[in-house]
């Protein structure tokens, strides 16, 4: 389905749910001119962190991998006396730590991170880093990224959406995301169920597939739980479901019909993630919206989606594509062609929170940001928000940073990584 500009402004206020708003966005779609390549290169070139926010240079001085229990830690000190803390992505750091300690950390050290949208550029370029490109390189980038920002915003003492362009939305709504595949239809709704009663989620998201590949059982799976799920939520729930590459182009046809007929909200990587021209002849096809880009790490890929049109829904994944600057430059290409830019979160640390800064200061972040939930073994809070969803709803906190405080004697069992 091709989202045009309307169809995008009907989905700005972030609380369209439900079967309905799928209608509604196809009676707003319009013919989706062509979009001018240089208005797009010109969105992705203009500068975001707001540098006159900060009257004097804010050296760095250290970057520390730390480690408490499973999670991983980035600590950034300036030499002015602040201090920056950000949660890695702990699963992709258990493999990747190398990376940041011997090839991103050193390259920030002595910098001023009010350059840090060229230093996201520069560390991409310096000593071939480059030839890294993908989630092992990103993912250490995007952990650094996380706790410079958190950093600047001590020194401003504004949150990271005012630093990012603008807090627009405190109240973010979710949809709440499950990772099986395998179980029975009847099984995967209970536990759907469950996800939305612990937060009141109006917007949830199950797998189809059998991950990169599809076979006739979960096929099978597949062509009864999207009826079943419309069945049972009714038409107030917002659906999504992603394939995760799984599909051909005829297989993908047929089960977004089916998702098409029963009012779901998009059809995320029906096909490998790196098959752009059939996810292009997809959305092309499909009377429903097509996602992805939870895989790419290039933004010259991206602006190349975004100017053929070969996805309705784009997500960078803030970690996998390297943080918030870079997603952030993505969603500026996306808004000039009229497309929605809502991320997909990876799990662990405080992805659920990185996603729901994003969204506070993006214009087009879509009606729904995904949610995997909080995990009981990272002790934060925040003196602005519960950092809980209530009803679906996600406040992001407003204090300097990242708004949120790790409990001290969590901190003090970290160890350093090297």
């Amino acid at each position: 389905m091709r989202w045009g500009a309307a169809a995008v402004a009907a989905t700005a206020g972030l609380g369209a749910p439900g079967r309905g708003a799928v209608a509604a966005s196809t009676a707003a779609q319009d013919a989706s001119p062509p979009v001018d390549p240089a208005r797009i290169a010109a969105a992705a070139a203009g500068p975001i962190l707001r540098r006159e926010l900060f009257t004097s240079p804010v050296t760095i001085a250290s970057v520390e991998l730390l480690k408490a229990g499973d999670q991983y830690l980035v600590r950034v000190r300036s030499r002015e006396g602040a201090t920056g803390l950000a949660v890695a992505h702990p699963e992709v750091l258990e493999t990747t730590w190398p990376i940041l300690t011997r090839r991103v950390a050193p390259f920030f050290v002595g910098k001023d991170a009010r350059d840090l949208e060229a230093l996201i550029d520069g560390v991409y370029l310096a000593d071939s880093n480059y030839k890294w490109q993908g989630l092992s390189f990103w993912v250490p980038v995007a952990s650094v990224e996380f706790a410079v920002l958190d950093l600047l915003g001590q020194v401003a003492r504004q949150p990271i959406g005012e630093l990012l362009g603008g807090v627009r939305r405190r109240d973010i709504a979710v949809y709440r995301a499950s990772g099986n595949r395998g179980n029975s239809p009847e099984a995967e709704l209970a536990y759907l169920q469950r996800l939305v009663e612990e937060i009141g989620a109006r917007a949830i998201k199950f797998r189809l597939g059998a991950r990169m590949r599809y076979d006739e059982a979960s096929t099978r799976r597949d062509l009864a739980l999207i009826p079943l799920t419309r069945k049972a939520f009714g038409d107030a729930m917002a659906i999504h479901a992603d394939a995760n590459g799984s599909y051909d182009v005829p297989t993908a046809l047929r089960i977004g019909a089916l998702m098409r007929d029963h009012g779901l909200a998009f059809l995320e990587e029906p096909v490998p993630f790196d098959s752009y021209d059939e996810t292009r002849a997809i959305a092309d096809a499909l009377p429903l919206p097509v996602a992805g880009g939870e895989q790419e790490s290039s933004l010259r890929r991206f602006r190349w989606m975004i100017e053929h049109r070969g996805v309705d829904v784009v997500q960078p994944d803030l970690f996998y594509f390297g943080g918030l600057i870079r997603s952030i430059r993505v969603a500026r290409m996306a808004a000039v062609a009229g497309m929605p830019c809502t991320p997909h979160m990876s799990g662990g640390g405080l992805g659920y929170l990185y996603v729901a800064h994003f969204a506070s200061c993006v214009p087009n972040a879509g009606p729904f940001q995904e949610y995997k939930g909080r995990e009981d073994d990272l002790p934060v809070s925040s003196e602005t928000s519960s950092l809980r969803c209530v009803n679906g709803v996600l406040t992001v906190p407003t204090g300097p940073g990242l708004g949120v405080s790790l409990d001290p004697a969590f901190l003090a069992r970290a160890v350093p990584v090297a």
